[in-house]
């Protein structure tokens, strides 16, 4: 069954505009915990759901209709704050509470803004109980009697829990002493934590992108502009950076010269320690992964499988495998050993630990893993826009794919989270590969 207003990670949009106002967050709200009040089956209590955010002005908007709409449906609320996205999982697994809500729209600029859910298990709803929730939309909203209507409160110290989780996933025979390191935290919801994760293992830290007024997230800065951070590593002779998105759920890092690593990479790299901990029988991508790394975790004897883009597949994939690692280019990295969902910070120490055993410095790491040039142009679209309908790019995507011959492949998709359409042609010229993308992105506009 088709979902109306679920996406690939929640429902997001532009705000102000359906469905991203505030009647309707009300209204969602109030669907989310009738459904969730059927299914607790945990206790007598009330369910008890956890609402975080990042640092957008629409959140504090957003935030009231959602306690709005739980307390209605007879829920009781944890108000964290701004928090990240694997954060608001991790607590409401710890809590042993009944959902987790985050207020974000992730690397979105901040006139956008969204809903996701987490289970109690700190992990996205399953299908089914998005549909449930859907199909709950449609009726008609009617508020519990004034004795069980729900509560609010604010969580205590969810920072500190977080930095303390984060810690754990490092190994305790290890420190971050004698490294500096660039810090950006894209004005986003790991302000006022991140940083503190590095220097409480031992690093000198220097944070950029920490100054969030509510307009300024993922502006110029985090993991979907790390030129910044590039530039601050190099005028402050760090020894790397690390770049996080809007709700620190991404990551990308930066070496001492100031060059860019992304997700395929970062993912190679842990692999390729946990290899020489013991075996690894496979790690899953997604249709964008590079082929190089394909390539060279067969090298390595590993087993690679690619999911459709989008986290959730990626997980769903590793659970069908029963594989630890996976991740996208874009940065979004699961460790299933350490979290539930994808998360800057716990990805970031893993790398930083593979580092530290390997003595090797982050540009050093990568030997025999050469990316083959991919190119990416995101294509605005009317909304709906069916790109397989389009008979003129249909007809000039099988042409190019002709005349690569071998040499490489081509990737034209929808974006599950913007009206987008994403075209990727990735071959062994990077002059060749701008040329063929180029060419499908102009059949779309």
């Amino acid at each position: 069954m088709a979902r109306k207003f679920f996406g690939t990670d929640g429902i997001r949009g532009k705000v102000g505009v359906s469905p991203i106002t505030p009647d309707f967050v009300m209204r969602l709200g109030f669907a989310a915990g009738k459904v969730l009040a059927q299914q607790d089956h945990v206790s007598a209590a009330k369910p008890t759901v956890l609402i975080g955010k990042d640092t957008r002005v629409s959140g504090y908007m957003l935030e009231a209709a959602l306690e709005a709409g739980f307390a209605a449906a007879g829920v009781d609320v944890m108000l964290s704050g701004p928090m990240p996205t694997p954060a608001i999982a991790y607590l409401t697994r710890a809590l042993r509470l009944s959902a987790g809500v985050v207020i974000s729209a992730s690397h979105n600029p901040y006139d956008d803004n969204g809903i996701k859910f987490f289970s109690a298990q700190g992990t996205k709803l399953p299908d089914e109980v998005e549909l449930a929730i859907e199909a709950e939309l449609e009726r008609e909203m009617q508020c519990v009697s004034s004795d069980k209507l729900g509560k609010a409160k604010r969580l205590k110290d969810a920072n500190g829990r977080y930095i303390e989780f984060c810690k754990s996933t490092y190994p305790s025979e290890l420190d971050l002493r004698g490294l500096k390191m660039v810090v950006d935290c894209a004005h986003g919801a790991a302000y006022d934590i991140a940083p503190h994760v590095f220097h409480e293992l031992g690093a000198e830290v220097i944070a950029i992108g920490n100054q969030p007024n509510g307009f300024n997230i993922n502006d110029k800065v985090g993991a979907t502009a790390p030129e910044a951070l590039a530039l601050a590593v190099r005028a402050n002779h760090a020894d790397l950076g690390i770049a996080l998105d809007g709700d620190a759920d991404r990551l990308l890092m930066v070496d001492r010269n100031g060059k860019v690593y992304d997700g395929d990479q970062l993912l190679y790299l842990m692999v390729k320690d946990r290899l020489a901990v013991g075996p690894v029988a496979g790690a899953v991508g997604t249709l964008m992964t590079n082929m190089a790394v394909e390539i060279a975790l067969g090298n390595l004897g590993v087993g690679f499988a690619r999911a459709k883009v989008g986290d959730r597949y990626v997980l769903e994939m590793m659970q069908q495998k029963s594989w630890l690692l996976g991740g996208e280019g874009s940065g979004h990295l699961l460790c299933l050993d350490k979290h539930t969902t994808g998360d800057g910070i716990v990805s970031a120490l893993q790398v930083l630990s593979a580092l530290q055993r390997s003595g090797k410095s982050l540009d050093q790491c990568f030997d025999g893993l050469e990316l083959f040039p991919q190119v990416l142009i995101n294509v605005r679209v009317p909304a709906g826009f069916d790109w397989q309908k389009n008979e003129k790019l249909v007809a000039e995507k099988q042409l190019v794919e002709s005349e690569l011959s071998g040499r490489g492949r081509v990737l034209i998709r929808a974006s599950g989270t913007e009206p987008l359409i994403r075209v990727m042609v990735e071959t062994d010229s990077n002059e060749l590969a701008h040329k063929m993308a180029r060419r499908l992105a102009d059949c779309i506009q």
